[in-house]
């Protein structure tokens, strides 16, 4: 059985500890640094969950891409798509 490192996806920090699990089964971790505190899963089962995809929502918007054409590259829901412009856009 080997060990493997858990690094904090938002800071990057190693001082991670097991937090439960989502109601799929799915492990949960929690940064342990002071101005982190973050809770995250190492592997999302829906895409539209993980890291980065929200930002890429918004970038291919301010770069013309289409709703559809977005939720199709990136494999999530046409109304997730549009829910992160909205929410954007109100900013």
């Amino acid at each position: 059985m080997t060990h493997e490192e858990v690094i904090c996806i938002d800071c990057g920090h190693a001082d991670v500890v097991r937090n439960g699990k989502s109601s799929s089964g799915i492990q949960r971790y929690r940064c342990c640094y002071p101005e982190c505190g973050k809770t995250f899963q190492r592997n999302y089962r829906y895409r539209a969950y993980a890291p980065g995809v929200k930002k890429t929502i918004v970038d291919m918007a301010l770069n013309g891409s289409g709703i559809r054409d977005t939720a199709r590259v990136l494999c999530v829901s046409i109304n997730t798509v549009m829910r992160t412009i909205k929410k954007k856009r109100a900013i």
